[in-house]
């Protein structure tokens, strides 16, 4: 891992400890995917900087553990475009499978320099480079949108209190089967435990 974004994890580590004194998040709701028997869950926003520093080290984590990564897209009231973003990348997962999450790392990587002015030319950027045409409208029915509210409301359920929030999540129901990671030099060493 970067040693930038280990030193940033370190400061999250620190506020997650503050957070959990407020409210500690409940992941006991959360499910692996189909076929999985061990998941990394993310509760991120395309607008943090904090999510776009810890994204890349969590690809790596979920490629060398082999285990799927599952982010749920939270935007708030402050962000002024990660909600659009959010359907964005829902609008190229209905395209190809990977092509979503190379959105994602594409919005993480360009982050500094997106704005709600250019988020649409930055799409386009991004689609003609994958050979896609991005339509006029990508969420036309609102089935987009509706995805990103349930991500949203997800959130409220679990008790997110900061981003990103980042969970373990292994077989079984209820609280023994989730780790809240607050570290993430700590989560190849909890996956290996939930898949014994």
């Amino acid at each position: 891992m970067r040693n930038r974004a280990v030193s940033r994890w370190l400061a999250i580590g620190a506020l997650c400890a503050c957070s959990s004194a407020l409210a500690a998040a409940d992941g006991s709701q959360l499910e692996t995917p189909k076929g999985s028997k061990v998941a990394i869950v993310v509760f991120g926003n395309l607008e943090s900087p904090d999510c776009a520093a810890a994204h890349p080290d969590l690809i790596e984590l979920a490629k060398s553990s082999k285990v799927p990564l599952v982010v749920h897209d939270v935007p708030t009231a402050r962000d002024t475009w990660a909600f659009p973003a959010a359907i964005l990348v829902r609008y190229f997962d209905t395209l190809a499978l990977p092509l979503g999450a190379d959105f994602r790392s594409f919005v993480y990587r360009y982050q500094p320099k997106i704005t709600a002015a250019n988020l649409r030319s930055a799409a386009e950027k991004f689609a003609a480079g994958h050979n896609v045409l991005l339509p006029p409208e990508v969420d036309a029915v609102g089935n987009l949108k509706a995805q990103v509210e349930a991500d949203v409301a997800l959130g409220r359920k679990v008790q997110v209190q900061f981003l990103p929030t980042i969970f373990v999540v292994g077989p079984g129901k209820g609280p023994q089967h989730v780790v809240e990671v607050s570290d993430l030099r700590t989560v190849a060493e909890i996956i290996a435990r939930m898949s014994r």
